[in-house]
């Protein structure tokens, strides 16, 4: 049995007092504790959704580059992560929902692991628009029904990006939500019509509709032209990913996505190979990428990926104005929630003992993952 003591973020507040805990949260004590440093947070793990690498790794490696890019990203805070492929030839997008399963499998079957939360995998292309490939390989298809049907045959997708002009989405979407896959929109040039079409659509057959990147490889919200962007701010239900390096999206736009959908809104990384490796060249998805100045860049001149982890994002949210409670629902409960996931993303009763503690600066000092104390 293990216990922190500091001041606790809650969903709603933020208390003083202790925690307890075995793998999961037994008990939330609040009390005075003489001699505490007064500026300990105990907050829950983060969950990145869409992630590629981190740390010289790459989901599209296999086995080994997932644990060593989770691994990394676990450092910066990251207690359950989604691998995230990249548009590639249709063998190898197979072989890492293969490699992706073997991960998990080990992790679940390893008593003492050093690896954080491998929830399954978030599949970034094919099923995008060759028009809006931003820092994508062009191996654009169409989401044909044998082809989903062999990634739901794996039992590892559980988030896929489509572009909602795709010839079949009248087909993909049913057969995605009822396999319990969240359907994110993006890498699109679609219409708002289109774009509300596959919303509604993804939302009668019981699914879970979101944009993946929101404001990015999408197009704008103009005054006659609402778009995707559109299409997702004016829904009440759906869901939006954010890449909060202030490169990809505006302080402004942050603040008012956050402003119209405070718990839908959900910070990622969507980090690639070099991040945390300097500037310098990297790659993504077999293409060159420079890193300078905080920013991945492709040959193409647009941002390839982020070199963002989690932690940072969420500096950036309290630095533009967001309150504790609401930055740690950026990083870790609006993913749950998006997710279906009742047993983490919040310090309460009967969940998972994922756990934070961070210094006044907001740095990372602790992760804990299931229990196990990994940094």
């Amino acid at each position: 049995m293990n216990k922190l003591q500091g001041k606790i973020v809650l969903r709603d507040r933020i208390i003083t007092g202790e925690v307890t805990f075995d793998t999961h949260l037994l008990q939330i004590t609040p009390k005075n504790i003489p001699n505490q440093d007064p500026d300990r947070y105990i907050l829950p793990g983060f969950i990145d959704v869409h992630v590629h690498g981190g740390g010289g790794a790459d989901t599209m490696d296999g086995a080994e580059g997932i644990e060593k890019m989770a691994c990394f990203h676990m450092q910066h805070g990251t207690t359950t992560i989604l691998p995230t492929t990249i548009t590639r030839p249709w063998k190898e997008i197979l072989n890492v929902l293969r490699a992706t399963k073997e991960v998990k499998e080990k992790k679940e079957k390893q008593a003492l692991s050093t690896l954080p939360h491998i929830y399954g995998v978030h599949l970034e292309g094919p099923f995008i628009s060759e028009k809006k490939l931003g820092a994508q390989p062009p191996f654009t298809l169409d989401p044909e029904i044998t082809l989903l049907e062999a990634l739901v045959e794996q039992d590892i997708l559980r988030v896929i990006t489509l572009a909602p002009e795709v010839k079949t989405i009248n087909d993909a979407i049913p057969l995605l939500t009822k396999a319990g896959v969240r359907v994110s929109f993006g890498h699109t040039a679609c219409t708002y019509q289109q774009a509300n079409h596959a919303i509604q659509l993804t939302q009668n057959a019981g699914g879970t509709a979101a944009a993946t990147h929101l404001f990015n490889a999408m197009g704008g919200l103009e005054g006659r032209v609402p778009g995707l962007v559109g299409a997702i701010l004016s829904n009440d239900q759906a869901y939006a990913e954010l890449i909060f390096d202030t490169h990809h999206v505006h302080p402004v736009n942050f603040q008012l996505a956050h402003h119209i959908m405070p718990n839908r809104l959900l910070f990622i990384t969507d980090a690639m190979r070099g991040t945390g490796m300097g500037e310098g060249e990297s790659e993504l998805g077999g293409q060159k990428v420079i890193i300078k100045d905080g920013k991945a860049m492709g040959a193409n001149g647009h941002l390839a990926g982020s070199i963002l982890t989690l932690d940072e994002a969420f500096r950036n949210a309290l630095r533009y104005g967001a309150s504790l409670t609401d930055a740690t629902a950026l990083l870790s409960y609006n993913a749950a929630r998006y997710l279906g996931m009742t047993d983490r993303g919040e310090i309460a009763l009967g969940k998972l003992a994922d756990l934070l503690v961070m210094n006044a600066r907001m740095e990372i000092e602790e992760v804990w993952v299931g229990g196990q104390r990994q940094v």
